[in-house]
């Protein structure tokens, strides 16, 4: 709660004093509103059997039956009530206020006025940040934590302390390192942030007697779509215009919001505050009623991000008139407005004529009928599926120990030097440990938090193992002044030194992108210095969000492992000692490019463009495009252990089918349409032995990536499928891939359409390379 009366998101200062306004009744009322017990709902036919008359509260009828039963008998006035996150009441027929804002990033959090905690309940688990977890590159990891915080939502909804509908996941392309918000990603490939989000959706939403109908919870996709600019050198997300080509819209940024729609079912979509091509997102029809709602038919509502909508019209000055404001995003397509806008405006938008109550009626459909799915409005929730959930249900030892495992499977060890990681807990007698992250809490949890369950530091982490010296090195992770003799003492007095580094929300957060990727203040500085003063081996930690330009460290022979910890969650101290110490093998791998401070020196954040540009020298970006010298680079990570790969089958040749007369017979193409005539059953197997050739039993995540033959400016290689598979030492494994050729080996051209490109694909395993030939 404090987080969100502290850094709440709304940009204007009228909501921004309405929320000011609810923080502090909160706080000074606390014993009040934290204390209320009793879920919202509708429909309450005990209470008052006279509901029970109407369509809407009969639950034998279909859900879209029933919304129209409900929304012809409310006036155009009670109708706007709806159109809000904070949305009113109808006493007369039974309907309470609901809250629609609430939060679960990466557990249940407090940012946002739908969800508190209490006495009652005082904290939830907390996982680590999301570009962790996607590091596990573990499809089903991202079900289970969507599963536990639905689980942990509703046991809180039961005690009133939380709605039914959560805006997250964010599954926005992290396209630039210095990106506050790209902790809060799954990372920079589309295909990883598509199997995360529609992942994480299925665990959220699917409810456990297999309804398909229902839902949980209610997730919502943000942010869309192409946005991922913060506040950098004067540009704000608030006036930035994303210039974006359509080939890089579709299979770029687009991708993992339709994943999230047709895959994961997802119940809502959030539109952005950026403009894309000269239009604000959330009064873009074609991007919302075209896209989301005609082609990927979104079954769910549309919602702003907070505010967006006073946004485009005082910010971006998009139209004359606030009620102009309204209609245009009403009918764009828009259902529900965080914020308060299209409270106060569209019954004048409706009077002038720039809307029909029609199209009002459409927004409250969607926003009732996702309501309806949720069984907000199936009378008393505790005679419901998740009805007896509650307090017991939230921080399970199961459940913490889930987020332990999450942050174990995420880490990624970077750099490790010959026999120096794991470390043996019985020949260390005394370890350093220093680093202004060494000794942290809420830092471990990044943003869109919530009270986590308890707090394991790495300090506590590592000290619960062997006999540990600790000094924080610097004040801060901005370090401005370093303790460099103190810590050279004693990181030389030890048998071996942990420096636990990085950035926190200080450094990179929402409406905070970085300027520069090196380690803050004098962190270069301290690390060296006690590399060099140190005798035995010296690990460093990483906790960020974004990579960081650690050249200096990856050549310095006296820094002997580097880990990349994210930022971990509640458990990652445990996490963090369990890897460094060897009960964990690690297994996570980069979900994003680490470049050097020189690429972010010559490229401007704002330029939105994927591919690159040898006219003006322009290097592309992330590990599809990017031709540079990186840091470290996507899908980098090591184990414990070696494994190795063996292709037992794959194609030499796939044939395309064609009509006979089609056009490609008589002239020579290099790619075909991608359409559904050509692609049915057009798919092929892969199959491989993985073997852990180690003496460690581990997890390895096989990738599959290809090279498509050079047209379109196709990527110059792109992830078509990953699988994480564990083996004990000296043994393997078969890992099977099956390849859709029109959707895992097309490429987007120059306008958007998806194609086959013929002529020589080389896939990729490992080490391996496989070439094979697609002809019509």
């Amino acid at each position: 709660m404090a987080s969100f009366c502290s850094q709440n998101r709304v940009p204007k200062v009228s909501v921004f004093l309405f929320f000011s306004l609810v923080c502090f009744l909160l706080f000074s009322s606390s014993h009040v509103v934290l204390a209320q017990s009793s879920p919202v709902f509708a429909c309450d036919v005990v209470s008052n059997p006279s509901l029970a008359s109407f369509g809407f509260c009969n639950t034998s009828l279909g859900v879209s039956d029933r919304v129209v039963d409900l929304v012809k008998r409310l006036t155009l006035q009670e109708k706007i009530l709806f159109l809000v996150n904070s949305a009113g009441s109808v006493s007369r027929l039974g309907i309470p206020k609901y809250e629609w804002w609430s939060e679960a990033l990466h557990g249940v959090s407090y940012v946002g006025p739908g969800t508190h905690f209490s006495s009652v309940v005082p904290g939830a688990t907390s996982f680590p940040q999301v570009i962790l977890t996607a590091a596990s590159f573990n499809t089903s990891l991202f079900v289970a934590i969507g599963k536990v915080v639905s689980t942990e939502a509703r046991a809180m909804y039961n005690v009133g302390l939380a709605g039914l509908t959560f805006w997250s996941p964010n599954i926005n392309i992290f396209r630039d390192p210095r990106w506050g918000r790209g902790q809060e990603t799954p990372g920079e490939d589309p295909l990883l942030s598509s199997k995360y989000g529609s992942g994480y959706v299925k665990g959220l939403q699917q409810r456990d007697d297999g309804n398909p109908d229902g839902l949980k919870v209610a997730a919502c996709c943000k942010h869309y779509t192409a946005y991922d600019l913060d506040n950098w050198k004067g540009v704000d997300r608030y006036h930035f215009n994303a210039v974006v080509t359509k080939q890089d819209m579709d299979d770029t940024f687009q991708p993992p919001f339709k994943s999230c729609v047709v895959d994961g079912n997802v119940a809502s979509v959030m539109c952005s505050y950026n403009k894309v091509n000269g239009i604000p997102t959330c009064a873009d029809p074609d991007l919302l009623s075209g896209v989301i709602r005609g082609e990927w038919k979104l079954n769910g509502y549309i919602v702003t991000d907070c505010d967006s909508i006073d946004v485009f019209y005082n910010s971006q000055h998009y139209t004359k008139t606030p009620e102009e404001a309204a209609a245009k995003a009403i009918l764009a397509g828009l259902d529900l407005n965080c914020g308060s806008f299209l409270g106060k405006h569209t019954e004048a938008a409706v009077t002038a004529g720039l809307v029909n109550e029609s199209a009002i009626d459409r927004a409250v459909f969607n926003n009732f009928a996702t309501l309806m799915r949720l069984g907000f409005f199936d009378g008393d929730p505790s005679k419901q599926l998740y009805g007896k959930l509650g307090p017991k249900d939230v921080c399970t030892a199961e459940n913490q120990e889930l987020a332990r495992e999450a942050a174990r499977q995420g880490i990624v060890l970077l750099k490790n030097t010959a026999g120096s990681l794991p470390l043996s807990p019985t020949a260390i007698k005394n370890l350093a440990v220093i680093g202004p992250n060494a000794n942290v809490t809420k830092t471990m949890i990044g943003n869109y938090e919530g009270t986590p369950c308890k707090y394991t530091t790495p300090l506590q982490g590592l000290a619960a193992l062997v006999a540990t010296t600790y000094l924080p090195g610097c004040s801060n992770v901005a370090c401005s002044t370093a303790q460099v003799d103190d810590a050279k003492k004693i990181a030389a007095a030890a048998d071996a030194t942990v420096l636990v580094m990085g950035a926190d929300l200080s450094i990179e957060a929402e409406s905070r992108d970085r300027v520069d990727i090196l380690l803050p203040g004098q962190q270069q500085l301290l690390i060296t210095a006690v590399a060099n003063a140190s005798t035995g081996p010296v690990i460093l930690v990483i906790m960020s969000g974004g990579g960081m330009d650690v050249s200096f460290a990856k050549t310095n022979d006296k820094i002997t492992s580097i880990l990349w910890v994210g930022y971990p969650g509640e458990a990652g101290g445990a996490a963090i000692a369990d890897i460094i110490f060897g009960s964990y093998n690690p297994s996570g791998r980069l979900p994003m490019t680490w470049y050097p401070q020189s690429y972010v020196d010559k490229v401007p954040m704002t330029n939105m463009n994927m591919r690159p540009d040898p006219s003006n020298g322009y290097p592309g970006r992330t590990y599809r495009f990017y031709t540079g010298e990186t840091v470290y680079s996507f899908g980098d990570g090591l184990s414990y252990s070696e494994f190795s790969h063996e292709l037992t089958q794959a194609p030499g040749l796939v044939s395309v089918p064609l009509e006979e007369n089609h056009v490609c017979y008589s002239s020579e193409c290099k790619s075909v349409a991608a359409a559904e005539q050509t692609c049915q059953n057009l798919t092929f197997d892969v199959h491989l032995r993985i073997k852990n050739t180690g003496t460690t039993s581990g997890s390895h995540t096989v990738f599959l990536f290809s090279t498509p033959p050079s047209v379109h400016n196709s990527p110059q290689k792109h992830l078509v499928g990953f699988e994480k598979v564990f083996l004990h030492a000296q043994t393997d494994s078969h890992v099977g891939f099956k390849v859709d050729v029109c959707k895992d080996l097309s490429v987007v051209d120059e306008l958007g359409s998806k194609k086959v490109a013929l002529g020589e694909h080389v896939l990729h395993i490992g080490s391996l390379k496989h070439s094979m030939t697609v002809r019509i």
